[in-house]
């Protein structure tokens, strides 16, 4: 932002009043008429204007003022400000050159089809358009539909792959994983599990002793008696 005198007026008020500056150089120094200045000398313009100080607001140095007045055709230089504030970014859409506003409803197209999770204000921050413009090519009643072409709007240009990057991740915060469908392998905790049990499950081959041992009591038995 350029650097700018603060209350032009009420500065020359001041000026008139406490140097010996000429008209012309008050004038020049604070942009007004060297007529005006002449009224404001005269008492018929700025009546009621307090007169501010240049020098204490930082504007304007006595060595700058005595240079002044000893060269009438010396033009005062505004002082550079200590602190500069920075300019704040103005809200709303992207600008978009007129060379590339043609091709901004194909990158909304290529945006709706390819990431869906994009919510509408979204689009609008990356190719600088409205939220009318998407909802038509949405659901496409847009007058141009029939000749869209999808079209990667870092590709054209009208937005860097960093800002599409983090509006992705932007919009995919919070969303539900979407869950496998059809068969699917277990997890290595719950097989593990299944193996344990299935080793601790008696097999049914398993020969009981006792059994055993009554059945071959049995069969002695049963030769003893046919033998006598």
């Amino acid at each position: 932002m350029a650097n700018t005198l603060l209350m032009p007026k009420a500065t020359a008020v001041w000026l008139v009043d406490n140097t010996a500056l000429s008209f012309e150089q008050i004038a020049q120094f604070c942009k007004l008429h060297p007529l005006e200045v002449s009224a404001i000398a005269d008492g018929e313009s700025a009546q009621g204007i307090k007169g501010l100080d240049p020098i204490s607001n930082g504007q304007l140095t006595r060595d700058e003022i005595a240079r002044g007045e000893a060269d009438p055709n010396y033009r005062l230089k505004l002082s550079e400000p200590k602190v500069r504030v920075p300019e704040s970014k103005r809200k709303g859409p992207r600008y978009t050159p007129l060379s590339k506003r043609q091709d901004r409803p194909n990158a909304i197209l290529w945006l709706v089809r390819n990431h869906p999770e994009l919510k509408d204000a979204q689009i609008s921050r990356l190719v600088g358009t409205t939220k009318s413009t998407i909802e038509q090519i949405r659901n496409r009643s847009h007058w141009n539909s029939a000749n869209l072409v999808p079209m990667d709007p870092v590709t054209l240009g009208l937005c860097s792959q960093i800002d599409l990057d983090l509006e992705v991740q932007r919009a995919s915060r919070g969303q539900q994983p979407v869950e496998p469908v059809g068969d699917t392998l277990l997890p290595a905790s719950m097989t593990e599990t299944l193996r344990v049990e299935e080793k601790t499950e008696p097999s049914e081959k398993e020969l009981d002793p006792d059994a055993v041992f009554a059945k071959l009591s049995s069969l002695r038995s049963n030769r003893s008696d046919d033998e006598e």
